[in-house]
């Protein structure tokens, strides 16, 4: 009896970038979500000011957990892209990634920036345990409002920006996994047992 040939599964993302990603994820959306009711919900002064401390608590972890997903992805090459993508969509892939990545990082440098150019100079201590340090150069300007006016509102449109390449992000990991039916998304995703074809 001839067996049916089966078509071997392509190489999963390893466990530590699996692990970077859902961390980041769920950092992102408590992020987004906390900077949303901290500047348009109706709070009291003393609620506001505890969001703006998570706020940059959480910040700074998103800053930290993408340095190192980025550490890690240039040392171990993620599986590639099905070979059936289309050319223009490969390099759109690519492109939202790369966006992704600069956004991850430059959001939370820029919110650093808001907050050690405050002319308020409020110290940062994240989760109420660990102080962090201001940005050098900037609590010494000589005008910091202007310059903290000017940053919020990069910040601002940033964050906007980030929400619409995430829904692009999330909209693009769906039509693989409903629509073309491949194994992109099924890659990213935890499993308790150990897959052929990933590594730590």
């Amino acid at each position: 009896m001839i067996g049916t040939a089966r078509t071997a599964p392509r190489p999963r993302y390893t466990r530590v970038a699996i692990a970077l990603h859902w961390l980041s994820a769920l950092a992102v959306l408590g992020l987004i979500a906390i900077g949303l009711v901290m500047s348009h919900g109706d709070l009291a002064p003393m609620r506001r000011f505890q969001l703006y401390q998570w706020h940059k608590s959480v910040g700074i972890t998103v800053l930290v957990l993408s340095l190192l997903r980025l550490g890690w992805r240039l040392s171990h090459r993620p599986p590639p892209l099905p070979a059936t993508l289309p050319a223009r969509e490969r390099a759109g892939a690519h492109a939202a990634h790369a966006l992704l990545y600069g956004f991850l990082l430059g959001l939370p440098l820029i919110g650093w920036a808001v907050v050690s150019v405050s002319p308020f100079n409020l110290p940062t201590v994240l989760y109420g345990i660990l102080p962090w340090p201001h940005l050098p150069v900037l609590p010494e300007l000589a005008d910091k409002a202007a310059m903290e006016a000017v940053l919020k509102q990069v910040h601002a449109w940033g964050a906007w920006i980030l929400i619409g390449l995430l829904l692009l992000h999330v909209g693009a990991a769906l039509r693989h996994h409903l629509v073309l039916r491949d194994d992109t998304l099924r890659r990213m995703l935890p499993q308790t047992s150990p897959p052929s074809g990933s590594s730590p």
